[in-house]
């Protein structure tokens, strides 16, 4: 951990200052696309009006044989596809693996200027933040980068979750964490195949009463815990936190309902695999008019948000002022980005 006194200096001579506060912009979906498939990359300009972030994925689902053409493939995304609005970001293969150095070398000597966040899977802890703190740093300063790449890092293993917090303070360039569902349940040794989600198995049973034969059963959430607790680690330090990927591509409702509890719990947005869950975040991760209405009446019942008001019969007051602020703060920025959602809130 740096010292305070170093914590915003550059780690070598030459490469950009640190960000002091991390760029506010809309990231609701974070789209991933296979950058080695050829017919993928000539839609990336279609995909990229209709979504917050691209992301181009080289570390899992890309085979083994691939991972160079994934990496020359994002290369040339990044260098000629018209990506409108979007961010672009990049998980890299993990810093265990063979591919990682050649990975990042290629793609900031690259495109660098073009490219807002380095993913960097199965984080354990805030050393593996720092290496990648320093070797950014030393590749912007040697192609002379204008502005630093974010890090954003995966919790996808219990020494990860365990470092939680260390990880999420661990450098001014860290952008977010992401919950990554199916690494982190072989790491917790966990009894589930599934990638997101719940399972049919897990929840809690009521108690018996006489004369019911029959006793009802509630399903759990697996992940509730895993999310709060990164909730509030990236909210202390002021970054971003992100429900993963939902592996059930066909059931839409139950993606949904993940997504949905996610934001509820104070997440950013969460990642979409698929065409077909882009709208679904779209819609989740955006506050619904009639919430943000009333938030924006609750402001102006509180103006300097002191004191008591009641609003339709229920009071408000200094805490409720800054939970409607959160919500309206959030539709005031997407408005800002989209027509239709500028309509719907009256903004």
């Amino acid at each position: 951990m740096r010292p305070p006194i170093d914590f915003y200096r550059p780690l070598a001579l030459g490469a950009p200052a640190p960000l002091r506060e991390r760029p506010i912009r809309p990231e609701r979906m974070i789209h991933f696309f296979p950058p080695h498939i050829e017919k993928i990359r000539a839609k990336i300009p279609k995909i990229a009006g209709g979504v917050d972030v691209l992301c181009g994925n080289l570390e899992d689902a890309i085979p083994v044989d691939d991972k160079e053409a994934a990496r020359e493939g994002f290369i040339e995304v990044a260098r000629e596809a018209d990506i409108a609005d979007a961010a672009l970001w990049v998980r890299v293969n993990g810093l265990d693996s063979p591919w990682f150095i050649d990975d990042t070398m290629r793609i900031v000597g690259e495109v660098g200027d073009r490219l807002d966040v380095l993913m960097v899977p199965k984080v354990e802890g805030p050393w593996d933040i720092a290496f990648v703190d320093q070797f950014l740093a030393q590749l912007e300063a040697r192609h002379a980068l204008e502005r630093p790449i974010l890090v954003h890092a995966l919790l996808e293993t219990a020494r990860g979750v365990t470092n939680v917090e260390a990880i999420a303070g661990a450098s001014p360039r860290m952008h977010g964490l992401s919950l990554g569902p199916a690494d982190l349940a072989a790491s917790r040794g966990m009894k589930t195949t599934r990638i997101g989600g719940g399972h049919p198995f897990y929840g809690v049973l009521a108690d018996p009463v006489e004369g019911v034969s029959e006793r009802p059963f509630v399903q759990q959430d697996l992940w509730h815990y895993t999310v709060a607790r990164m909730v509030d680690a990236c909210r202390a330090y002021g970054i971003g936190a992100f429900y993963g990927p939902f592996g059930d591509i066909s059931d839409d409702d139950a993606c949904e309902s993940q997504f949905r509890n996610a934001f509820l719990m104070g997440c950013n947005g969460a990642w979409t695999l698929a065409p077909s869950q882009i709208p679904i975040a779209r819609r989740v991760f955006s506050p619904d008019p009639d919430e943000v209405a009333f938030a924006r009446r609750i402001l102006d019942s509180v103006p300097d948000g002191s004191g008591v008001a009641m609003v339709d019969g229920k009071m408000q007051d200094d805490a409720s002022w800054k939970q409607a602020k959160v919500m309206v703060d959030l539709a005031r920025m997407l408005a800002e980005r989209d027509a239709e959602l500028a309509e719907a809130y009256g903004f």
